[in-house]
């Protein structure tokens, strides 16, 4: 498969398919102790840990979450995050913030990655799933 050359970006539905979607990604968010996630983490979409303890990363709440996004989500609105745990000993585990239920394993073991899907599912409320 080739890499885009950059002279017209990806083209939805025009021919392109053979080619890799690129997009940006900032350096990842490093988890270095307990800590509250802030809606700018999130949507940065990348957290690694190679921190020598057990960490709790807390969701923010669903009204500073939703202050952080740059305009109004809708019901069904939805991104996605990773957070990759280096260290072969220690465990990250996502715990909710105000108004976010969580649906899976909240636990990403040593040594593996977890991938999360976050969903708007109504006024104030948010649902994280562990899809991977």
């Amino acid at each position: 498969m080739a890499l885009p050359n950059g002279a017209g970006g990806y083209q939805v539905g025009d021919g392109n398919v053979g080619e890799a979607q690129l997009f940006v990604q900032g350096a990842p968010t490093a988890l270095t102790a307990d800590a509250t996630l802030t809606a700018a983490q999130l949507a940065n979409g990348l957290f690694t840990s190679d921190s020598a303890a057990d960490i709790t990363a807390t969701l923010p709440t669903v009204a500073l979450l939703e202050a952080g996004i740059s305009s109004a989500a809708k019901t069904n609105a939805a991104f996605e995050f990773a957070i990759v745990v280096v260290d072969a000993s220690y465990q990250v585990t996502v715990a909710a913030g105000t108004g976010w239920t969580l649906v899976g394993n909240p636990v990403v073991l040593e040594s593996t990655s977890g991938r999360f899907l976050a969903r708007k599912t109504g006024d104030g409320a948010w649902s994280l799933y562990r899809v991977a």
